[in-house]
């Protein structure tokens, strides 16, 4: 699947334990440490079930071996599902954060948004695509090579191939998070029009997928007494807290309209300087303050990161004895916005966590206001009563 999953999102948090494992086409792709329980997962199937049901008289490690390149293989095949979307991506002007692999899939996280539906349907359609071609070539192999290798290969081919032609149609399901969900998407958002009418569509079909899946994997453990009901839980439960996510951004930004960021950011922005001493800024500074996430700033005002409380209070003692810019976070690009900005634009490419993150308003180069979550949420509460979003600029919490 892909997702415009931003840094800040829930998803994207638990997504950020991960290690890097390499470059394709330019794009990082980190391994998360949940990739393992799968590794071993689809091993112990492969050895224990798939291939000794057919081919006895081998010893335990010659299945566990086969059934472990296997399980990489398949790894590897759904690497290049994500790789897939991230070129037809880059190539249509939209870049891609990083690829990440763990638990239950893959995920490519875009930092913007396809220019059309046409240029979301493509992007959309290329992981599966890609996953289709690799199942057919898979059992195409098998087939081929029947007579020239030893069975346990050719069963391991079949499987291979059969895996990703599963994986290819069960991502066309049509809900979102999934990639059919980013084509009902498209035909929706073509039909309408309207991009955020057409992403709460995607997004309700996605939270019925999610619950259909739950239901289907509780069948499967209470009446036929199989595990792998678990395993359908696990991910419907995935799919629909996925899809509840986007639709409320979806909502979100339908009632942001057409503000600006200049019609709800607050000002002046109260800043923190990054060669200041963390202990002068505690002691002396912070007891005079009522906010808890700050831009930190140069010595010329330009923003250089991000400062929250919860980082000074689990900073060492050591990092204490430093400097404010040596405990502030990186500013992600699309956190950086300018006045005339459209707020829904904004909200759609980064996501903001209470009390850690903030978007940081920029005249030129220097900053001049904030926008925090308790902005947007206010934003959302006033027009949900049918007040205008716009409200006097004061600094914010």
């Amino acid at each position: 699947m892909w997702s415009n999953t931003r840094p800040g999102s829930e998803v994207a948090g638990m997504l950020r334990w991960s290690m890097p494992a390499g470059r394709v086409v330019g794009v990082r792709i980190y391994a998360h440490w949940s990739l393992l329980a799968t590794l071993v997962l689809i091993a112990g199937l492969m050895s224990t079930s798939v291939l000794p049901t057919e081919f006895g008289g081998r010893s335990a490690i010659e299945y566990w071996t086969v059934g472990t390149v296997a399980a990489v293989l398949f790894l590897l095949s759904i690497a290049a599902h994500e790789v897939a979307h991230s070129i037809v991506a880059i190539h249509d002007g939209v870049p891609v954060e990083r690829i990440t692999l763990w638990l239950l899939g893959g995920m490519s996280e875009l930092r913007g948004e396809p220019a059309d539906p046409r240029s979301e349907l493509r992007i959309a359609l290329a992981g599966p695509l890609a996953s289709l071609a690799i199942g057919i070539s898979a059992v195409i192999l098998a087939f081929g090579v029947h007579d020239l290798v030893d069975p346990v290969v050719t069963a391991s081919l079949a499987w291979l191939g059969t895996a990703n032609m599963i994986l290819a149609v069960f991502n066309l399901l049509p809900g979102a998070p999934l990639d059919g969900g980013r084509v009902l998407h498209a035909a929706l958002w073509r039909r309408s029009g309207d991009r955020l009418t057409a992403a709460a569509g995607a997004a309700r079909s996605g939270r019925i997928i999610g619950f259909g899946l739950i239901v289907l994997g509780a069948v499967q453990v209470v009446l036929v007494g199989s595990i792998s009901g678990l395993w359908l839980m696990l991910l419907g439960w995935f799919l629909r807290n996925a899809a509840s996510v986007e639709l409320m951004g979806a909502s979100m930004r339908h009632r942001m309209g057409e503000l600006t960021v200049h019609d709800v950011m607050s000002t002046p922005a109260v800043v923190v300087h990054a060669d200041q001493d963390v202990t002068t800024f505690v002691s002396d500074v912070l007891p005079t303050l009522h906010h808890r996430t700050f831009p930190a700033v140069d010595r010329w005002n330009r923003p250089v990161g991000v400062l929250s409380l919860r980082d000074i209070s689990r900073a060492s003692p050591e990092e204490r004895r430093g400097k404010l810019g040596a405990l502030a976070r990186r500013l992600p690009d699309p956190a950086r916005v300018h006045p005339g900005d459209r707020l829904a634009d904004v909200t759609a490419k980064a996501v903001l966590r209470p009390g850690r993150d903030l978007l940081v308003v920029v005249d030129g180069e220097q900053v001049t206001g904030v926008i925090t979550a308790t902005d947007l949420v206010r934003v959302c509460e006033r027009t949900a009563l049918g007040l205008p979003g716009r409200r006097p600029p004061t600094a914010s919490s």
